[in-house]
Parts: C-alpha cells; structure tokens; sequence
C-alpha cells in the first residue's frame, strides 16, 4: 500500500480551531447547543472541540459525550463488532445538537447515529462535524455542515485518522493500492 499524508499534527490543529469559530458563529455561547461525538473514532475529534472550543470561549459547562451506534448499524448482524458505551450524562430534548465523526464514507455510520440519538430525545436541530468528508462515495444522502476537508477519493482507496490519544500520533493518511 502506498500511503500520502493528507494532514500533519499542525494541520489537524488549524482545521480544529477553523471548525470551533464556524461553530461559535452559530451556536454563540453552546447555552442551547450540545456536541455528540460517534464512536469510536468521532469521540477523540469531538473532545478535541469540546476542549478548543471551552478555551477560545472561557467556558466549562460546554456538554459533549459518546454516542455508540453499533446496535443501529445496518451491517451489525454481517460482521463481530465490539459495542462501545453511550455517555451522555444530559438531556438533548429541543436541545441543538453537534453530531462528530471523523470521516464521512457513505453515511451509514451517521444514519445510524441519528437512529441512537433519537433513543436519547427529540432535538431541536442536528448538525454534522466532519474532519474529513468523501464526497463522492456515500450511499445515503447526508452532508456534513462543517468540514475540515474535502478529498475526492475511489473506492479502493482508505483514510485513516490517526490521533494522539490513541495512535500516539496526529495524523490522516490516504492509503492507495500500489500500481506497477
């Protein structure tokens, strides 16, 4: 596999701080607006707001949790996923809400979101974050709001996001079969 860096550790900082003053033009002070990040790989991008978005605002009391998806998955009977666990210690009820994820594909995961989130409360709004958005290959018509970066991308090909937290590094790769 042949890999091409699409982001360095800089990059991923400015594109974060870029998506937190987009979200602040809409959501003002976050008092009516909630962030939900999608397990597992929107968890780290959503906490990674949370945090940029509670310093450029001076503000603690920003609500952000986990969103686990796996029982809603339209594959889950197809393939041994392991669920992760839904944290969300606040009420999303005519709240505003800031769904997270990492890479928007075919938007089958965040179909699957808005079916877990609805378990939780009606909202008021839902908006989608996305750090890298695939625009030419989704299977379900959903659109992110706010993207850090679009790439036109073929099937084959594979964007890994690699985050500190969990991969010790920041990162997001684009891995293409090799081709003699």
């Amino acid at each position: 596999m042949k890999q091409r860096q699409i982001l360095d550790p800089k990059q991923i900082d400015l594109t974060i701080t870029r998506l937190c003053f987009q979200l602040i033009e809409v959501h003002n002070n976050f008092s009516n607006s909630v962030i939900l990040g999608i397990q597992p790989r929107g968890v780290a991008l959503a906490q990674r707001l949370h945090k940029k978005l509670s310093e450029i605002l001076k503000k603690q009391d920003i609500k952000c949790g986990n969103l686990d998806i796996t029982f809603y998955r339209d594959d889950f009977r197809q393939k041994e996923l392991v669920p992760s666990s839904t944290l969300v210690d606040f009420d999303i009820e005519g709240k505003n809400v800031i769904l997270v994820d990492d890479v928007l594909y075919t938007g089958r995961t965040i179909r699957a979101a808005l079916d877990a989130m609805l378990t939780l409360g009606r909202p008021r709004d839902v908006e989608l974050v996305v750090l890298i958005d695939r625009r030419l290959s989704r299977n379900v018509p959903i659109q992110a709001k706010y993207i850090g970066q679009t790439i036109d991308s073929i099937a084959s090909e594979k964007v890994l996001v690699h985050w500190k937290e969990t991969d010790k590094k920041d990162e997001v790769i684009l891995l293409t079969e090799k081709t003699d």
